[in-house]
């Protein structure tokens, strides 16, 4: 259990009339995989959640597991702190499939979208995803986070290709209604794009938010501010984690592979068609047409005006 109490705080920075807040240690409900302290009388929902790869329409968001956990002051969540789940998206700009598949399709199990900046993520897609009910937010602070992209960057050093990939991160501050309370929220977060090379799949990270009615949220930033920094991992199940990773990367590396195979075939194969269109149409403009003499076996090109090209056996 964790006390923070005025009484600790120097007499000349008391903040007038504040409360002790008392804190316990609960732990991710689906898999153990992280323990966080929650205020007394404050509840959670939700936790890891997995992607069923034939229920999604592929692997890519099936690889990693992903978090969608809050901790709420009561069941609307009028005091929240979320943390949202990283989603992989797929830019095709650049790709061979590009044309192939429109915006809002399905790219091997990722949504096809516009890789966006961090801001228009967090106010658009991230915020109707945690408010589907809420009223249009009004950003009132937006700044970069080049702290979160250091991290970012250093968590995929490893990977010596993911490291060269484009990073982002920043806040946002809204203010906006939702069932008739006015509501102060920031929300925080980074993308990852990897561009054309790596079949334009980008994927948000780290989106975290905290809202709170406009006239609390100072008070409670402490608060959110503790669960945010009390967040410890099960090692044993990151462990776990990480071997099932590797394990699934190599199946969608696989699964890649044949799908780039297929997406190859079929540029060539469009290829072929488009030469046969433009071909026929040539023939057709110039009043031709291909035969194969049965003699030699090899196609010929002559005018089509003739009722017969060859002698036949009637003579």
């Amino acid at each position: 259990v964790l006390l923070i109490s005025a009484a600790c705080i120097p007499a000349a920075e008391k903040p007038a009339g504040r409360a002790a807040a008392r804190f316990h240690r609960v732990s991710e409900p689906r898999e153990n995989a992280f323990t966080v302290l929650v205020p007394d009388g404050w509840q959670t929902t939700g936790g890891i959640v997995r992607v069923n790869p034939d229920a999604g329409g592929g692997a890519v968001n099936a690889i990693a597991a992903k978090t969608d956990f809050a901790v709420m002051r009561d069941a609307q969540g009028t005091a929240m702190i979320r943390i949202l789940p990283d989603v992989m998206f797929a830019d095709v700009t650049g790709t061979p499939v590009a044309g192939l598949f429109p915006p809002g399709s399905n790219y091997n199990g990722a949504t096809v979208h516009p890789v966006v900046d961090p801001y228009l993520f967090l106010t658009g897609i991230a915020f109707r995803y945690a408010h589907p009910r809420a009223g249009q937010p009004r950003v009132t602070d937006r700044r970069p986070l080049p702290s979160l992209v250091q991290e970012m960057r250093a968590g995929l050093a490893l990977n010596p290709i993911l490291a060269n990939l484009r990073y982002s991160a920043g806040l946002v501050s809204l203010s906006y209604q939702e069932g008739g309370t006015q509501y102060t929220e920031k929300m925080a977060g980074g993308i990852v794009a990897t561009g054309p090379q790596l079949g334009g799949l980008w994927w948000n990270q780290r989106t975290l938010l905290v809202r709170a009615p406009a006239a609390e949220f100072d008070a409670l930033a402490p608060v959110f501010a503790t669960i945010q920094d009390s967040v410890r991992i099960n090692p044993q199940w990151l462990a776990g984690e990480i071997r099932g990773q590797m394990t699934r990367t190599d199946t969608v590396r696989r699964l890649q592979q044949d799908i780039q195979r297929i997406e190859r075939e079929m540029q060539e194969n469009r290829a072929r068609t488009n030469s046969e269109i433009n071909n026929n149409m040539y023939l057709t403009l110039t009043g031709q047409e291909e035969y194969v003499n049965p003699h030699t076996g090899e196609t010929e090109r002559g005018t089509n005006q003739w009722k017969y090209r060859w002698v036949t056996p009637g003579g």
